[in-house]
């Protein structure tokens, strides 16, 4: 089975998993649940700067950010990179122990963090080599507003979710029984309890 790329390098997908035997998109509920929210998530990430140039450039000059190319880590804890940058990656995941924090919900923070500090790829510092096979062939990915047309298909309006479902008693076969006024006793609901 091929593994594809889609919309960045870095995440690879099985065709057969994302793509019917027309080799279009399939819908996404027939997509595997760690793809689909992988596909979903790209979509919000093919345009945006590579983070090593918005570390170095900020907002003020956000137009001399190169647009990201490589996508690294887990969705929503990922690190997009430009060609440029990827040998700075690279280096801080072999060399300065990123690889342990594979996984980690710290894994995105930890490489810009070391970036920011001035950590960089030593000069000749090798990316790795890439082979586009017929990169034209795969279809675009859908756009956010598709991909919310497809996610709302299947949504049924006023569908209720009882709670008491997914609670500590929800494999009992038993009625939930209310609570009472006993049941809160000692319980002081005027307390002002911190936030984050």
């Amino acid at each position: 089975m091929a593994k594809v790329s889609v919309g960045l390098r870095g995440w690879r997908f099985e065709e057969a998993e994302i793509f019917t035997d027309e080799g279009e998109f399939k819908p996404l509920d027939e997509i595997p649940e760690d793809p689909r929210e992988r596909l979903v998530r790209l979509v919000s990430l093919v345009e945006e700067p590579c983070d090593a140039c918005y570390l170095i450039h900020g907002d003020e000059e956000i137009q001399q950010c190169r647009q990201a190319s490589i996508v690294y880590g887990e969705p929503r804890e990922e690190v997009l990179l430009c060609d440029h940058h990827e040998p700075d990656f690279l280096y801080w995941f072999r060399e300065e122990d990123g690889r342990d924090l594979v996984g980690d919900a710290v894994f995105a923070d930890a490489f810009h963090e070391w970036f920011a500090d001035g950590g960089r790829a030593p000069d000749g510092y090798g990316g790795l080599e890439y082979v586009d096979t017929e990169p034209d062939e795969l279809p675009s990915p859908p756009d956010a507003n598709e991909i919310q047309r497809r996610l709302e298909e299947n949504f049924v309006e006023g569908e209720r979710i009882d709670l008491r479902d997914y609670g500590p008693d929800a494999d009992d076969d038993e009625e939930a029984t209310p609570l009472t006024e006993d049941d809160l006793d000692g319980v002081d609901l005027d307390t002002d309890y911190p936030t984050r």
